[in-house]
């Protein structure tokens, strides 16, 4: 059994200790509706039988949650292997619990226990409760009760595991990624008509880890797992090796999550190299928690030439925030303005606008996902010359990137 998983049950944080308190709360019910005097679930754990959540109404007779014995001495082990009925009124009056060292080490007079299963059907557990004293009133239908209440306490606990299980899964998988360092990064032409040339690259991340995923789910995952600044610092640092390579008049895009900028992170990570050829790309997508704390933390960058962008420009509400609240240098309009801008009236109006508001803010306006020339022919008409996307140049390693020749007409 994970020793983590049922940790995380018994400490205190989100999931896991409304899981803990719902447990407490169940042994709690089933202890006072049967008279008893102390309820537990227990694990089976390396030979032991430990006792993982325990009521037993405040009193402090009872044992406390850790407590363990040897397995085979307990009467979980016995009830689970068949050699213990589940019910027992009087345990003075059975031979086998009469001569066992736990009946009186916890004062066991009368005792109900049943098993907990995984959803494979392999025993983890008991679910028990006992009285100090003997009771013969204890009947078959408390015994169905308390199995009827451990069937449900086995699902809970067993979900439980389950996204534990994935959760750790997910952090090996973040974790293999981020030592093995597999994140190659791909660069992307931004060709700007006006002087006939490439005026910068931008940078994407890509897995060649198992199992394929978008970069997208990937990042994703780091985040969730508490890795995600450090996945993207790999891939913003594995983006910098090339910006000696790129040729003059050019710079680098990468694209930042804004609490990495706040955290510092990304300054951090951009030290010595030449800011002036920087843009970061904040995503529209990525909520900014405190603009008063971006605008902190980006000055020092502004201050050594790092310019910056709001990508994905167009695609939800968060944009016009965005621009409003930072002091932005580029526009980039996203690929779902641009899709049939050429066709579509209201892509053409929600660009003309934000083509406006640019130009009212002294921001460039880069348009990103053109992918046929009619909508190109449609950018341009509308005064945007700086452009990316497939019909420009797919993202491509370096080599390939500096040597594409480009030239849309």
């Amino acid at each position: 059994m994970e020793h983590d998983i049922w940790d995380s049950l018994l400490l205190p944080g989100a999931s896991e200790a409304t899981l803990s308190q719902d447990l407490q709360s169940v042994l709690h019910s089933v202890r006072t509706h049967l008279g008893m005097d102390v309820a537990f679930i227990s694990e089976f754990d390396q030979g032991r039988r430990v006792l993982r959540v325990v009521d037993a109404g405040g009193s402090t007779k009872g044992p406390k949650q850790g407590h363990a014995d040897p397995e085979e001495e307990s009467y979980c082990r016995k009830i689970v292997d068949h050699e213990l009925a589940g019910r027992i009124p009087d345990t003075g009056l059975n031979a086998s619990t009469r001569s066992m060292p736990v009946t009186e080490d916890l004062e066991i007079g009368a005792y109900l226990g049943v098993p907990l299963h995984h959803a494979s059907g392999e025993v983890f557990g008991t679910f028990c409760c006992y009285r100090h004293e003997p009771d013969p009133s204890l009947s078959e239908r408390d015994l169905a009760l308390l199995r009827t209440v451990a069937d449900i306490v086995s699902r809970q606990i067993e979900q439980r595991f389950r996204a534990r299980r994935e959760e750790n899964a997910a952090v090996a998988r973040v974790e293999g990624v981020l030592a093995q360092q597999a994140v190659k990064i791909v660069y992307q032409p931004i060709y700007d008509r006006s002087v006939g040339r490439v005026v910068g690259y931008e940078s994407l991340a890509r897995f060649s880890a198992e199992p394929y995923r978008t970069p997208d789910v990937w990042f994703s995952e780091a985040k969730r797992v508490g890795a995600g600044e450090r996945l993207e610092m790999l891939a913003i640092r594995q983006a910098l090796t090339a910006l000696e390579a790129l040729p003059d008049g050019t710079y680098l895009a990468v694209n930042v999550s804004p609490v990495h900028i706040i955290s510092g992170a990304v300054a951090r990570t951009l030290a010595g190299h030449d800011a002036s050829r920087i843009v970061l790309e904040v995503t529209e997508h990525e909520r900014v928690a405190d603009y008063a704390a971006f605008r902190e933390a980006v000055a020092p960058l502004r201050q050594r030439g790092v310019r910056l962008a709001i990508d994905d420009a167009g695609a939800g509400y968060a944009t016009f925030q965005h621009i409003l609240e930072l002091d932005i240098d580029i526009i980039k309009l996203d690929i779902s303005l641009i899709r049939d801008l050429h066709l579509d009236r209201r892509r053409r109006a929600l660009t003309a606008s934000l083509i406006a508001f640019a130009e009212t803010i002294d921001a460039v306006v880069i348009a990103e996902g053109v992918e046929c020339q009619e909508e190109l022919e449609a950018l341009w008409e509308f005064g945007v010359y700086k452009t990316q996307g497939y019909h420009i140049g797919r993202p491509m390693l370096l080599q390939e990137a500096l040597g594409a020749g480009l030239a849309p007409s």
